[in-house]
């Protein structure tokens, strides 16, 4: 549903700030590498667990790029460093062009649909208000709702009993091999790929294994692949 997140572009106001908080004097140029080797080792370890506030990992990557910088713990810039990503992704986050569109068309075609999102409260929630998407959906699902991230089985499941469907009934739309693809093909749900720069996320190891059963450029391709699952009728 939204556009796909490339870390660089998205947190590089946040960076520059950084900077200058830490009184870099290269700016950018001085940061950026340092917070792409942070952002890899912690996504690396937290990606293991079967759950984890995002509070946490964007804290601990803050604690990270500060060890890989040679500097001492602080507290306050951690904090200060999560809150600024948070609100550059609340509030630069754009909807695909084509997204009001189609979930309108679903919606008339009497289809049940559901956002599960591996994101917090205070992430989710904001967003869906700044987008106006709450008559859309029958059911927000977040990874802290459900204690469970993406690709842990847990998240698919609660989505699965709040629409009160079987695996085979439901059809899983992301851009994440490794988080949606793998994980809702694990619990037998049928996925669908949102290809964009070759249909590899920024988070997904280009040589991960999992086949989706659909790939599309744009949202509106859903409304066959929505019938087909349906049998032909809405």
């Amino acid at each position: 549903m939204f556009s796909n997140i490339q870390i660089p572009r998205v947190c590089t106001p946040a960076l520059v700030a950084a900077a200058e908080r830490l009184g870099i004097e290269s700016g950018l140029a001085g940061i950026g590498k340092a917070f792409v080797e942070a952002t890899q080792k912690v996504n690396g370890a937290y990606m293991k667990r079967p759950y984890y506030l995002h509070r946490d990992l964007f804290v601990d990557t803050a604690r990270e790029l500060l060890v890989i910088l040679g500097r001492d713990e602080d507290p306050d810039f951690n904090v200060w460093f999560y809150t600024a990503q948070r609100d550059l992704m609340v509030d630069g986050i754009e909807l695909r062009e084509d997204c009001l569109a189609t979930l309108a068309e679903l919606r008339k075609r009497g289809f049940l649909l559901s956002v599960v999102s591996n994101i917090d409260h205070d992430f989710l929630d904001p967003m869906i208000v700044n987008f106006g998407i709450e008559s859309y959906f029958d059911h927000f699902v977040s990874s802290e709702t459900a204690r469970s991230c993406k690709p842990d089985a847990g998240i698919f499941r609660t989505a699965l009993e709040r629409v009160d469907c079987s695996p085979g009934e439901a059809v899983f739309v992301g851009d994440s091999r490794v988080h949606d693809i793998h994980g809702a093909s694990g619990v037998g749900m049928r996925s669908v790929l949102i290809s964009e720069h070759g249909g590899v996320s920024h988070l997904d190891d280009e040589d991960f294994q999992v086949e989706p059963e659909h790939v599309i450029g744009s949202l509106s391709e859903l409304l066959e692949i929505a019938l087909l699952q349906s049998g032909g009728s809405s």
